[in-house]
């Protein structure tokens, strides 16, 4: 599909005289009018969130001084961001073409026609946008919610379609409407359940599979304009605990070192203002493919902690330590240590206390010595965006702080 044929599809009125337009709205019916004046229009588009600070913005003007492409081109238009609160921000160039062949894969792996999704997740958001796209490509509804109203208790009734309805949410959403009887009923109304954005821990997925629930674990970037594997909710029920098999517009492969390499008409076009080549996209996560096809991911390679010669995983230690029940979140990072290089160290929010010698004995337990935390940090202020995802770069200055306040007071 072109732009131009998108824009149809969108119903907006072009938008003049400019060449970029930046999308910057919380609210998603304001979004998504927007979104399609911007896209009627021949202008760069750049889906920006509206809840950046000071330093976020800098970037992203200085990423704007870059000349803008010419008007008429088909490839590129759509700047989505990735990065941001997590590092620096950087946008991956996308197009009417990456996001149609990501959605006709999505609809042939589910034998889904017609998808009808309610939105929780923000639309400048790769996941949040490809819902509502998934639904405008194939002529179903959108039905876009507060995810603060939704954790509150407002679960509306949906109208019956033929089709069923779909809902996206990342781990820290599902486990807080598995705290409601009532979310769990509302949640049983979904045909497929759509899980993401981050790993989620193994108690969590056989909490929702014990109440039936019909997740899809899967596993996608911005730069691949969503999911590239999924797995399939009647998989997910009989016991399947992987990001599932890859959807038929992909490729996926593991190189010599572990990282997970896509090949796919749904890769981006190039980190905003440069491009890249079509081929293949080398990810910096790490997993591997078993004999069903199925993928697992390992975690961000380039996130591994080395510490005392030995290479540790954080999400593998994340897992263990949610596995306890004891830590409503976690974050897990290696600091600097003259000692071991790496010092691996977890960090949990102060309230509610967990039972710490609860969480000591399972990491003696379930873990080499070198891999378990040396320090566990507790932190009043957790920071986390409206849907509930941490901020880990955020965590990491927090906890660089409380070590270096705590040892100048141990020192003095």
């Amino acid at each position: 599909m072109e732009r131009a044929g998108l824009a149809r599809l969108l119903g907006g009125a072009m938008a003049q005289g400019t060449p970029r337009i930046q999308v910057a709205e919380s609210d998603p019916r304001k979004f998504m009018a927007a979104f399609a004046r911007a896209v009627a229009g021949r202008s760069e588009v750049f889906l920006s969130d509206p809840g950046w600070g000071a330093y976020e913005r800098k970037q992203v003007d200085a990423l704007l001084a870059a000349p803008a492409f010419a008007a008429e081109a088909e490839q590129g238009w759509l700047m989505i961001p990735t990065g941001g609160t997590g590092g620096q921000v950087r946008f991956a160039r996308h197009d009417a073409a990456t996001i149609t062949s990501a959605v006709r894969g999505f609809t042939r792996h589910f034998e889904l026609p017609q998808v009808n999704a309610v939105g929780v997740l923000p639309l400048h958001h790769v996941s949040g946008l490809m819902a509502w796209m998934r639904c405008v490509l194939t002529g179903g509804e959108y039905l876009p919610l507060d995810w603060k109203s939704v954790e509150g208790g407002a679960w509306p009734e949906l109208p019956a379609k033929a089709h069923g309805w779909t809902l996206s949410l990342v781990p820290t959403q599902l486990e807080r409407l598995l705290r409601q009887e009532r979310a769990v009923a509302w949640l049983g109304k979904f045909r497929i359940i759509f899980l993401g954005g981050a790993p989620a821990w193994p108690a969590l997925l056989d909490r929702a599979a014990a109440l039936g629930l019909l997740l899809s674990p899967g596993y996608g970037l911005t730069e691949t304009a969503a999911m590239v594997t999924a797995l399939r909710p009647e998989e997910f029920l009989a016991g399947a605990r992987s990001c599932g098999t890859v959807l038929p517009h992909v490729r996926v492969s593991i190189d010599d070192e572990g990282s997970i390499l896509v090949a796919s008409d749904s890769c981006f076009r190039g980190y905003y203002p440069a491009w890249r080549e079509s081929g293949t996209f080398a990810t910096q996560d790490g997993g591997w493919l078993d004999p069903r096809g199925h993928l697992h991911v390992t975690g961000r390679r380039d996130a591994v902690i080395i510490t005392g010669g030995e290479k540790v995983s954080p999400a593998e230690v994340e897992a263990v330590l949610r596995g306890t029940g004891e830590l409503s979140d976690v974050v897990v990072l290696g600091l600097p240590d003259t000692e071991w290089g790496e010092s691996v160290v977890a960090a949990y929010p102060a309230e509610p206390p967990p039972n710490l010698v609860l969480v000591e004995s399972a990491l003696a337990r379930l873990l080499s010595p070198a891999k378990r935390p040396k320090q566990l940090v507790a932190l009043a202020a957790w920071p986390v965006n409206a849907q509930g995802k941490v901020n880990r770069a955020e965590v990491a200055r927090l906890v660089r702080e409380k070590i270096a306040e705590n040892t100048k007071q141990q020192s003095s």
